[in-house]
């Protein structure tokens, strides 16, 4: 399998189906087997691909305060009823186990086998190595950060994002272009002060665990680096569960976006190559690619609906039985109602809460499904179902920016002017070709 990942692209790629007229959104047929049929311009694609990335980091900012809060009522309890805004998170965090991570590499520090100098507080999150050690263990991930601000994961995919745009690569497919992105990366991991968040997850401390020991860091070498360590990881017989996460998604987001006016399988690749650099872990490739399609299809105004029905119903997640029950429950109450709401924070609980890919996955496809014409109440719901709704709602803010930048929406204006990062993302979106 470790080869053959083209293989595996291809055979996504191959499974999509000839529609017939169950699997019209809104009276267009979506595509063949020859790829998309043009009902978009690419005027169109450009402007889904800009709401895109307000999606991202909107859903993002917004999960912030109650990010791996597992107990949804502790959302209406801290926050006086459940999120509807920005808001900055509380000091304290009712379910953290911050202080339980391990701050020399990936996972818990009771599980580590391999003893090594810690990562956090030495070589990235100079400032921050104190939370992770404060005694009582209830400090929040994202504490001291302000209302609309983007957690980690969503600043570095904002990061990608402008190396790929000005950079003027002929695709982002290029090996030099995840070189370049990859050094920037290292750069804006190791500067003191370079972001507000004191957390970072597994796959983080991981690659600067390994990196620290050869230091590499201009493109060629860190790439280079990269590489030999995913072949390095592919051929141990215990691969990294914690990798095995939906945080690997923001880092692949950029890489769509940018390849959205390229062919499905050339989107989907590119997605794939760079995220095994940052997350080597063998089962991985199969999760990356059924999102990449998606959200690349969207782009080119595929109906986000069906994308998603069929990302439910196919082999890698496999749940459509159960989501209908959900769906069919959700049926009964009325739009934007509680009760509405309390069915789906069921659903998520049930398809999955935490951050494994594929139970997070079923979540993102199933609130996809649900708000497909409803980015608002999408981001909202994703939010108020808690547990890891940062990078799950990072990857279904996209998919819903997406497909409203196709249909003539957008995201709120007052949730753009509220990002702390409104004006960085305002240019990266300038300098998109």
């Amino acid at each position: 399998m470790h080869g053959s990942v083209n293989v595996l692209i291809t055979s996504y790629i191959k499974r999509r189906v000839l529609l017939d007229s169950r699997s019209v959104c809104d009276g267009v047929a979506i595509f063949s087997f020859g790829g998309y049929r043009q009902h978009h311009t690419m005027a169109q694609v450009r402007r889904s691909a800009g709401e895109a990335l307000w999606g991202m980091c909107a859903a993002d900012a917004m999960s912030m305060p109650v990010h791996w809060y597992y107990t949804v009522r502790d959302i209406k309890t801290d926050f006086d009823g459940w999120i509807t805004g920005f808001q900055p998170p509380k000091n304290r965090h009712p379910s953290s186990i911050l202080t339980l991570s391990n701050s020399a590499g990936s996972g818990r520090s009771s599980v580590s086998l391999v003893q090594r100098p810690p990562v956090v507080g030495n070589i990235i999150l100079h400032d921050k190595l104190k939370f992770w050690k404060f005694p009582g263990g209830s400090v929040h991930y994202h504490q001291g950060m302000p209302a609309g601000q983007n957690t980690l994961n969503a600043l570095c995919a904002l990061r990608e994002a402008r190396v790929l745009a000005v950079a003027g690569f002929s695709s982002v497919g290029e090996r030099q272009a995840r070189g370049e992105v990859l050094a920037d990366y290292l750069q804006f991991m190791t500067m003191p002060g370079s972001h507000d968040d004191t957390y970072a997850e597994s796959f983080h401390r991981a690659f600067f665990s390994d990196w620290q020991e050869e230091r590499p860091t201009s493109p060629t070498k860190v790439l280079e680096f990269a590489e030999r360590r995913y072949k390095q990881k592919m051929n141990i017989s215990y691969a990294d569960s914690q990798l095995e996460a939906i945080g690997c998604l923001p880092m692949a987001i950029p890489f769509i976006l940018l390849s959205a006016k390229a062919s499905p399988d050339q989107a989907v690749k590119a997605a794939v190559e760079f995220v095994k650099l940052t997350h080597p872990h063998p089962k991985l490739d199969r999760y990356v690619s059924l999102y990449a399609q998606a959200l690349h299809a969207t782009l080119n105004g595929v109906c986000l609906r069906q994308q998603s029905e069929s990302a439910l119903r196919s082999p890698t997640l496999d749940v459509w039985d159960m989501c209908q029950h959900y769906m069919q429950r959700a049926a009964r109450f009325p739009r934007g109602s509680e009760e509405r709401l309390r069915v789906h924070q069921s659903a998520v609980a049930s398809l999955g809460l935490a951050c494994y890919i594929k139970g997070a996955l079923s979540s993102l496809f199933y609130l996809a499904h649900e708000f497909h014409d409803d980015l608002e109440g999408g981001i909202l719901a994703n939010t108020n179902c808690g547990g890891e709704n940062c990078n799950r709602g990072a990857a279904l803010g996209a998919l819903l920016g997406a497909r409203a930048g196709h249909v003539g929406g957008a995201v709120p204006q007052k949730w753009k002017e509220g990002l702390v990062n409104a004006q960085e993302i305002s240019g990266i979106l300038e300098d998109m070709p």
